[in-house]
C-alpha cells in the first residue's frame, strides 16, 4: 500500500467516523430520553400505588362499619389485585435502588438488568459459579482427607472464605433484579462467610486436627449436593424460560413452581442430610470446646454450624406446605 492509497483508505475512515459521530449522537440522546422516561414510569407508578392504596382504606373502614359486602366491592377488590400484579411486571422493567450492602460494597453503581435475556445469562453465570467452586472446593476437600498439609488446608478455606463473600454480592445484585431469594438463605452465605473466616485464623493445634477430618467430609458432601442443586436449577431455568413464566430469577428452591416438584422431591434427602450434618459438627465441635487446647474458635463455630443448621432445616420444612397447597390448588 503506497502513501496515496493510505489517504484514500484515510478519505473513507474519516466518512465512516462522520457517520459514528451521528449514531452516538443518536445513541446519547436516546439514553437521555430512557432516563426521562424511566422517571416518569417511577413517578405514575408511585401515583397509582398512593391512589391505590386510598380506595383499600376506604374499602377497610366500611368493612369496619358493617357495610355489606356487594357484587361491586367484590370487583372492584379483584381489580385492585390484578391491578397491583400488572404494576410489579412495571415495577420489574425499571432500575431499582442498589441494598444498604451493595451501596456500601459497590456504591451508587446501577446493578439492574433491564433486558430479559441478560437476566437470565446473569442468573445461569451465578449458578455455573457455584458450580465450578464446589467442584475445586471437592477436590480440596479430598486431597486433605489425604495429605495432612497445612498450607493445602488454607487453600480450601481461604477459598471459601472468597467463594462467600463473591457469592453474598452476587446474590444482592439478583435480589435487586427481581429474584425471589428467601431472607434465610441471604443471611445463611453472611453467617458461613463468618464461619470461613474463623476456621482459616483456627491455629494448627490438637483440636483441629481432631476435627479437620469431620470438616473435610463435609465440604466434600455440600460439593456434592450443590452439583446437584446446579443440574436442577439449570433444569428449572431453561423450562421457565421456554414457557415464558415470571419469577425468571429464582435461585433457591423456595420459588418453583408445582409442576417442579418431583425433582425438589428428589434432591430433599440429600438437602437434608447437608443440615443433619450441620447439626453434627455443632455437636462435635461442642464436645470439642472442653478439650484443654481449645482456643475460642471451637464454640464459636459450634454455635455458628448449630445455627446454621436450624436455619436451614426450618426453612425448608415451611417450604415443603407451600409445594404441597401449589400441587393441590394447580
Amino acid at each position: 500500500m503506497d502513501i496515496e492509497e493510505c489517504l484514500k483508505e484515510w478519505d473513507d475512515l474519516v466518512t465512516d467516523y462522520k457517520r459514528l459521530e451521528t449514531i452516538n449522537k443518536d445513541y446519547t440522546t436516546k439514553l437521555e430520553e430512557i432516563g426521562d422516561l424511566q422517571a416518569s414510569c417511577m413517578k405514575e407508578l408511585n401515583h397509582q400505588r398512593y391512589r391505590m392504596s386510598i380506595i383499600t382504606s376506604a374499602l377497610k373502614r366500611m368493612e369496619k362499619k358493617g357495610v355489606t359486602k356487594d357484587e361491586r366491592v367484590a370487583n372492584l377488590e379483584k381489580e385492585i389485585m390484578k391491578r397491583k400484579a400488572l404494576l410489579h411486571e412495571i415495577e420489574a422493567t425499571l432500575p431499582k435502588q442498589n441494598s444498604l450492602y451493595l451501596k456500601i460494597i459497590l456504591g451508587n453503581v446501577n446493578v439492574s438488568i433491564l433486558n430479559k435475556n441478560d437476566k437470565f445469562k446473569y442468573k445461569d453465570e451465578y449458578e455455573k459459579f457455584k458450580l465450578i467452586l464446589s467442584a475445586i472446593a471437592f477436590v480440596l476437600a479430598v486431597a486433605n482427607l489425604w495429605i495432612n498439609f497445612r498450607p493445602l488446608q488454607l487453600i480450601l478455606i481461604f477459598l471459601l472464605v472468597w467463594y462467600y463473600c463473591t457469592l453474598t454480592i452476587r446474590e444482592s445484585i439478583l435480589k435487586v433484579n427481581g429474584s425471589r431469594i428467601k431472607g434465610w438463605w441471604r443471611l445463611h452465605h453472611f453467617i458461613s462467610t463468618v464461619v470461613a473466616g474463623i476456621l482459616l485464623i483456627w491455629p494448627q493445634n490438637e483440636p483441629w486436627n481432631e476435627f479437620r477430618h469431620t470438616f473435610m467430609w463435609f465440604i466434600a458432601y455440600i460439593s456434592v449436593v450443590q452439583y446437584m442443586q446446579f443440574r436442577y436449577q439449570s433444569g428449572v431455568l431453561y423450562r421457565l424460560k421456554a414457557l415464558g413464566a415470571r419469577h425468571n430469577m429464582d435461585i433457591t428452591i423456595e420459588g418453583f413452581h408445582s409442576w417442579m416438584w418431583r425433582g425438589l422431591s428428589y434432591l430433599l434427602p440429600f438437602l437434608f442430610g447437608g443440615y443433619v450434618f450441620q447439626l453434627y459438627i455443632a455437636y462435635a465441635l461442642y464436645n470439642l470446646s472442653y478439650h484443654p487446647e481449645a482456643t475460642w474458635q471451637v464454640p464459636a463455630l459450634s454455635m455458628s454450624f448449630l445455627l446454621i443448621g436450624i436455619g436451614n432445616t426450618v426453612t425448608t420444612l415451611f417450604v415443603i406446605p407451600q409445594k404441597l397447597n401449589e400441587q393441590v390448588q394447580s
